[in-house]
């Protein structure tokens, strides 16, 4: 059953959004070439824990059975998702995906972006430009009224409009006082499905974009997730709720919002 949030509980999960888009956009900062992404982690967990909040993803149970290990994933180049952070050297041309999820209070946050590092070549830039368009066309159609998979044929149509290739074995997901509720939020399907959107769902959207090919496999250690062919892929999340007008984005930094908490940018960028 989708949960309808009350104005209480949607608060909480503005804070913890909030955190969430602070700690990216301090990574933003940080992020440069010779750094690991164990330092990243370190920061993360340190900033997310100043901030009176705990991280969502340390210590989260896969189907697997394994328990995630760190603050962070950090996906970098043909990684998809679930990479752990560890003693890899970010090097300059690399993209950086990075998801963090946030407990505040019993309420979740959750969103990803994915950063070039110093300069990229034409075609990731390409990649991470219409894959985080993707999202916000998704976003746009989390009106009420809509159905589900409104989002999930906005996303699968500008990514695959623009020659890319829409990650299918991973999806968005509901969020609230769990990381992960229902529903299940695809990146690809026909229009006009599934239930009916309506004011006080929070949804986490996240389409997942690959350059040459859908298919994706896990590697050994149970979690990280790669392209078949090794070409890169890109990852843009927002934590969302559905109001009775346009959707809100609870997963801004600070600086991007006003009174109501929405975005005042048409696309929040961190670089």
């Amino acid at each position: 059953m989708i949960s309808l949030k009350s104005k209480r509980e949607i608060e909480l999960m503005r804070k913890a959004g909030e955190i969430v888009g602070d700690l990216l956009e301090a990574i933003k900062d940080i992020l440069k070439p010779g750094i690991t992404t164990l330092k990243l982690d370190e920061f993360a967990e340190e900033f997310i824990k100043a901030r009176n909040a705990m991280p969502a993803f340390k210590g989260y149970v896969s189907a697997f059975k394994k328990h995630y290990p760190s603050t962070l994933c950090t996906s970098v180049n043909e990684s998809v998702v679930h990479e752990i952070p560890s003693n890899r050297v970010i090097k300059e041309g690399d993209i950086v995906s990075i998801d963090v999820g946030v407990c505040y209070k019993s309420y979740y946050g959750d969103a990803a972006y994915t950063f070039p590092v110093g300069k990229v070549d034409t075609k990731k830039a390409q990649l991470l430009k219409v894959t985080q368009e993707s999202l916000y066309k998704g976003i746009s159609q989390a009106r009420p009224g809509n159905r589900l998979s409104d989002i999930s044929h906005a996303i699968q149509h500008w990514v695959e409009s623009h020659n890319f290739f829409i990650v299918r074995d991973f999806t968005g997901h509901g969020i609230g006082s769990s990381l992960h509720e229902e529903p299940m939020i695809l990146n690809f399907g026909p229009p006009h499905r599934g239930p009916r959107l309506k004011e006080g769902m929070t949804l986490a959207i996240e389409p997942m974009v690959n350059m040459g090919t859908s298919r994706v496999k896990i590697l050994s250690d149970g979690w990280r997730v790669v392209t078949c062919d090794g070409k890169p892929s890109a990852h843009f999340e927002h934590t969302i709720t559905i109001t009775n007008s346009e959707p809100e984005i609870l997963t801004l930094p600070s600086k991007n919002r006003n009174h109501r908490g929405h975005r005042e940018d048409k696309n929040t960028k961190f670089v």
